[in-house]
């Protein structure tokens, strides 16, 4: 398993568990009372200033970042879309940062995303 293929598995877990923050504002909140675990955020956020927070609240925090391909492809992950019928996510809102607060369960997926960390 991979960390692209790994990353969705882990937010699907930590939305089980509520686990997950989305957006700027909780995202913000979460890292400033030193909550996050990990912190995605999108390569394709334009939002210079955006940026420059949530990097300095990750390292101000020592919370672990982790840039994704493309903020539609978090927002899928982050379950911000509608499932259809026939399992295809419709209806995507894009997100830029999101911030795992708590992982759930032990998984293999879980086990990926640290170990690419500790490397």
């Amino acid at each position: 398993m991979d960390l692209m293929t790994a990353v969705p598995e882990v937010l699907k877990k930590s939305l089980a568990y509520d686990g997950v923050r989305k957006g700027l504002h909780e995202c913000a909140k979460a890292l400033a009372k030193g909550n996050g675990l990990l912190c995605l955020l999108a390569q394709d956020c334009d939002e210079k200033n955006y940026v420059k927070l949530v990097e300095g609240l990750c390292a101000e925090r020592g919370v672990n970042l982790l840039r994704v391909p493309s903020g539609e492809k978090l927002g899928e992950w982050c379950g911000l879309c509608k499932i259809d019928g026939s399992g295809v996510a419709r209806k995507v809102v894009r997100c830029s940062c999101a911030v795992v607060t708590d992982y759930g369960q032990a998984t293999e997926a879980m086990n990926v995303v640290q170990k690419h960390f500790s490397a």
